[in-house]
């Protein structure tokens, strides 16, 4: 655990767990979007970018408060990383922005940001209503909220309810694995690493 005596150290922390919930964020959501994509297929109603960006706003608010519970006895530091992480959605599509201003020379997207940037607050204070501060989301808890999620990606007239597509699509596990991870790196002080006691026998 970094000493907030030693300013290296603290920067340190602070850019290694932010990075280490960072990469786990994000590959979850790129996960999580895939699968309600592939399952909603070509159905009339079907958004993609809905679909991502109520995802990551959903996944970066989880991490968020993941983080916070994790780093509860490092309250030096611990707001910043929270607050990186709940930006997350804003600085994810930032960058979407900005490659497509460079890639495809086209200066005048810079106009859609304030467009994006509310549109995303709105899904945000969503998020941050239904996971509270302070609370590690836990299965059971988890599992309501995504449930949520799930009807607010899903287009109408679907045959099932979004909680039997969140139960047959299984993704509440991932997300609590997650979730899981970094919390235990926010009480370590280190990134969880897999032993020989972490393995079950007989498994690969």
């Amino acid at each position: 655990m970094a000493s907030a005596d030693d300013p290296d150290a603290s920067h340190d922390r602070v850019a290694q767990f932010t990075s280490f919930a960072t990469v786990g964020a994000l590959g979850l959501t790129q996960d999580l979007t895939h699968a309600v994509l592939e399952s909603i297929g070509d159905l009339e109603g079907s958004d993609p970018e809905l679909v991502a960006e109520e995802t990551l706003s959903l996944v970066a608010t989880a991490t968020a408060r993941a983080a916070e519970v994790g780093l509860q006895d490092e309250p030096e530091y611990a707001p910043t990383i929270v607050e990186t992480l709940l930006n997350l959605p804003f600085t994810y599509r930032n960058y979407l922005l900005g490659k497509a201003m460079v890639a495809e020379e086209r200066p005048e997207l810079s106009d859609v940001a304030e467009e994006v940037q509310n549109r995303l607050q709105g899904k945000r204070e969503f998020y941050m209503t239904h996971l509270p501060e302070g609370q590690f989301p836990g299965p059971h808890a988890l599992k309501d909220k995504m449930e949520l999620w799930m009807g607010r990606v899903s287009p109408p007239k679907l045959p099932e309810t979004p909680q039997e597509r969140l139960e047959s699509l299984g993704l509440v596990e991932p997300t609590v694995a997650h979730l899981k991870l970094v919390l235990a790196y926010g009480r370590r002080g280190e990134p969880p690493m897999a032993t020989k006691e972490d393995v079950a026998p007989g498994s690969s």
